[in-house]
C-alpha cells in the first residue's frame, strides 16, 4: 500500500511539472559571477515561443543600458531585446530555436526544458547540442 501511495505521489508530481508551461518571467544568472543578471519574459506567439529582456538586475546595467556588451549593443538599451526566438514545443522540450547573447551578439541553436516548476534548463550550442553551454533560469514569482 505504501508503494502504491508513493507511486501516485511521484506520478502526480511528474505530471504537474510536465503540465507546466515555460511562459512567464525568468531570472537569469551571470555565468561569471553566479549572481542574478536579468529578467527574461518568455511568451508564445502563434505556435512558437520567444523571450525578451524585460529588466536588468545587475548594478552595472540596472538602467537597462548594456555597458558590458562588446558589440552593437554596447551602451544601448537592451530592455525589450528578443534573445530567444522561434522555439517550438515538442513533448516536454522546446527546441529548434535560437538564443542570442547580447554580450557579443552571437546567435546559437537553442532548446529549453523545465527541470521543475520553477527551474528552466536553457542550452545554447553550435551544431550539436554536445558543443554548447547550459544555464539554469529561475521563475520569478
Amino acid at each position: 500500500m505504501k508503494k502504491l501511495f508513493l507511486g501516485l505521489i511521484l506520478l502526480v508530481g511528474f505530471m504537474s511539472v510536465n503540465a507546466q508551461d515555460v511562459v512567464g518571467k525568468w531570472k537569469t544568472i551571470d555565468d561569471e559571477t553566479g549572481k542574478p543578471k536579468s529578467i527574461v519574459e518568455i511568451y508564445k506567439d502563434g505556435n512558437k515561443y520567444y523571450g525578451k529582456i524585460v529588466e536588468m538586475i545587475t548594478e552595472k546595467n540596472k538602467d537597462g543600458v548594456c555597458r558590458t556588451c562588446e558589440t552593437k549593443y554596447k551602451n544601448k538599451n537592451i530592455i525589450g531585446l528578443v534573445i530567444l526566438k522561434d522555439l517550438e514545443k515538442d513533448d516536454d522540450e522546446y527546441g529548434d530555436g535560437e538564443i542570442m547573447d547580447p554580450k557579443n551578439a552571437k546567435t546559437y541553436s537553442c532548446y529549453i526544458k523545465l527541470v521543475s516548476t520553477n527551474k528552466l534548463k536553457v542550452r545554447g550550442y553550435l551544431g550539436f547540442s554536445l558543443l554548447g553551454r547550459t544555464q539554469y533560469w529561475y521563475r520569478v514569482k
